[in-house]
């Protein structure tokens, strides 16, 4: 019956591994995997899995996100077909799909000042959102003008004092079936020349510290007030550190990458070690940036 149900509402498929959906290549099998067209079979595919109690996760890029190894018997829905975007007057409106670094560098090419600072985070803008990710201390929360929500059933606008946006949360941290479906971003107009080269600039900066070339899901750890997480793992003497095939980042121990075929126990063994000698040794309580799923 699921499957009749989604086939005709999206694109679908039953062999799809979360290891195919996440930039860290780790994971179980996925039962249902669909993709659905427009918002319209979104609402419907939502509502018909909230009414028949089936199990369902929202996903978009998959970039800050680990999955347990057992197979996930409920059904993931992607937005990736989310993926337009136009600029209005000094506003961007994108749906949650967009890959940010995209369209910054389609906005910075045409002039307009937004998403530089997330220009590298290999994230979609629905994911953007939901972490109130940023970088080089900016983040979301300071161009988020509104977001699109698919929430009991409806769609509806949350202007940005309703989102309650903090370090590396939102409301959405609290109402996990809420579904960002759009946002519109403020612009600023600046030389388009003066923001390609800074995006360049930072571009490479990431490539000379981070381990862009191995999979991983970014930065593991939130960093702490006043302090830097990769500063605190390297205190333990865990950069470089492995089990089997999940290793600590030599060039940004902040990162956990996978080397070949690792899986979300090998991840976990490490953060949960990381997080006990952090707190017995400098009495600091790390948390995961990183969401876990189906763990």
């Amino acid at each position: 019956m699921i499957k009749e149900f989604l086939q005709l509402h999206g694109e679908y498929h039953d062999d799809k591994s979360f290891k195919d959906m996440t930039t860290l290549k780790m994971g179980g099998r996925i039962a249902h995997f669909v993709m659905p067209e427009n918002k319209d079979e979104l609402k419907v595919i939502v509502n018909f899995l909230k009414n028949e109690r089936i199990p369902y996760k929202v996903i978009g890029n998959g970039s800050n996100l680990i999955c347990g190894e057992s197979k996930y018997e409920g059904v993931v829905i992607s937005l990736k077909k989310f993926n337009e975007y136009c600029v209005e007057g000094e506003e961007v409106y994108a749906q949650a799909g967009v890959l940010v670094p995209a369209l910054a560098a389609v906005l910075a090419k045409d002039g307009y000042s937004c998403l530089e600072f997330a220009s590298g985070i290999p994230g979609c803008i629905g994911g953007l959102v939901y972490m109130n990710a940023g970088a080089y201390k900016g983040s979301m929360s300071d161009v988020v003008l509104e977001v699109e929500v698919l929430k009991d059933g409806e769609y509806f606008w949350l202007n940005a004092d309703e989102l309650r946006f903090s370090y590396r949360r939102s409301i959405f941290h609290d109402h996990p079936h809420w579904v960002v479906v759009a946002a519109r971003l403020k612009l600023t107009r600046k030389p388009a020349e003066e923001l390609e080269e800074l995006m360049a600039d930072r571009l490479r900066r990431r490539r000379e510290t981070q381990p862009l070339d191995k999979p991983s899901a970014g930065s593991c750890f939130r960093n702490p007030e006043d302090e830097f997480a990769w500063k605190l793992i390297d205190g333990i003497g865990y950069r470089g550190y492995r089990i089997n095939d999940v290793c600590v980042s030599e060039k940004h121990s902040n990162f956990i990458v996978n080397e070949g075929n690792g899986t979300a126990e090998d991840y976990l063994g490490i953060v949960y070690q990381i997080q006990d000698k952090v707190k017995e040794k400098y009495g600091v309580k790390l948390v995961m940036e990183v969401e876990k799923f189906n763990c």
